[in-house]
């Protein structure tokens, strides 16, 4: 019983020995994990007061982005995925004369807004003012991150109005100064066919010498004619029309108005259409009347046995007509003076050809250049911006 006894007692220990081990390593774990709680629990309040802070901070940016978006003076509608307007400030309902939320976008572009000459600019077809046309330019931005569209506005009816009173007073002034001028062009002409004219009067005229003098009445009065009629189509400056037509087309057209001309006067006349089915917007007959003007221009240039090229590129957003020839060419003080008002180096120009194409060009959002030197022919660049549904967006 002794020995017993004596066990029992030295396992008792060894077990008190094991127990105490055990609680201080409780004990020191217990303590850390305070320390843990502690130090998460100030780095949770740390987290908690920045979230807090980013908060109060995004809430007052998103509070201060709403009222810029309310009393910006452009309108700004948010499309989602479908079309549909989501969201869209007070000046947006003011441009267009109606509420937009709800509605689906290209529904309400297509009824209430028609496209004008110049790309990303959009007449209302149904204004609250009915006493004055209302202007807006309109641009389509895609949300990458969530998709759907934003649509920026802005009312320029005030600034289309200023523009084109002011291209109109620059179309004025010219003709101011250029009356002297148009004085001359029309007298000569005018004593020309007043001369043949005369000379019908002689009874002692023959048959084919009457015929003559018929013919070059006829000539001069058609002269008179074709300046009087450039004259009204600078004085004016209208493009008619908002078509949108394919380059191809146009192409075409041309071809078939040249490609007998060119026959006839042996000329090497070459259509290129590299515009990868591009298309352009404005007005059909005044565009293919200011490419009339180049094309008659390079076969005038190069006579006979001469090469004229019609050749269009496509350059990103913007369409690109070469008219070259490989005539006479022109000098600097020559190319400075091209596009004056009733400057021409042709015995029977009007001198207004290649002033209403640069006018034709400009009011399409183009323009066009020339590039040339004496002896070497020269070339014409008619740019005009590629034809889309509206600026910004998809063609």
């Amino acid at each position: 019983m002794q020995i017993s006894d004596s066990i029992d007692a030295g396992q008792l220990a060894e077990a008190f020995s094991v127990f105490n081990r055990a609680s201080e390593e409780l004990a020191g774990a217990y303590t850390s994990l305070q320390e843990q709680v502690v130090a998460l629990t100030g780095e949770l309040a740390l987290a908690n007061g920045k979230l807090k802070r980013e908060y109060e901070e995004k809430a007052a940016l998103t509070e201060r982005l709403a009222l810029l978006l309310d009393a910006l003076p452009a309108g700004v509608a948010v499309l989602d995925n479908d079309g549909r307007v989501e969201q869209a400030n007070p000046a947006a309902a003011t441009i267009l004369g109606a509420d937009l939320e709800g509605r689906f976008w290209d529904q309400f572009a297509a009824g209430q807004l028609r496209a004008t000459a110049t790309p990303g600019e959009y007449e209302l077809q149904h204004k609250l003012e009915v006493t004055a046309e209302r202007r807006v330019a309109i641009n389509e931005t895609p949300l990458a991150t969530r998709g759907g569209r934003i649509v920026l506005m802005h009312d320029i009816s005030e600034a289309h109005s200023l523009k084109t009173r002011a291209a109109r007073n620059e179309r004025l002034a010219a003709m101011g100064e250029m009356t002297a001028g148009l004085a001359h062009q029309l007298r000569t002409p005018l004593a020309a066919a007043l001369l043949y004219a005369g000379a019908l009067e002689k009874a002692s005229l023959s048959h084919a010498e009457r015929a003559r003098c018929s013919r070059k009445v006829i000539d001069r009065l058609q002269h008179l004619e074709r300046l009087i009629r450039d004259m009204l189509t600078f004085a004016r400056g209208e493009v008619t029309g908002g078509e949108t037509m394919t380059v191809a087309s146009l192409v075409t057209e041309l071809q078939q108005c040249f490609e007998p001309l060119a026959q006839a006067r042996n000329i090497a006349l070459s259509f290129s259409d590299e515009s990868a089915g591009g298309a352009v917007s404005g007005g059909r007959k005044a565009l293919l009347g200011a490419l009339t003007n180049l094309l008659d221009n390079g076969f005038d240039a190069c006579g006979q046995d001469g090469r004229v090229e019609l050749r269009v590129e496509r350059r990103e957003s913007t369409v690109r007509f070469h008219v070259s020839d490989n005539g006479r060419g022109m000098d600097l003080a020559t190319q400075a003076r091209l596009f004056e008002p009733f400057f021409t180096t042709r015995a029977e120009g009007t001198g207004l050809g290649l002033a209403i194409a640069r006018g034709v060009a400009r009011a399409q959002g183009g323009d066009i250049e020339v590039r040339s030197s004496p002896g070497a022919g020269a070339s014409f660049c008619v740019s005009l911006p590629v034809a889309g549904l509206m600026a910004g967006g998809e063609e």
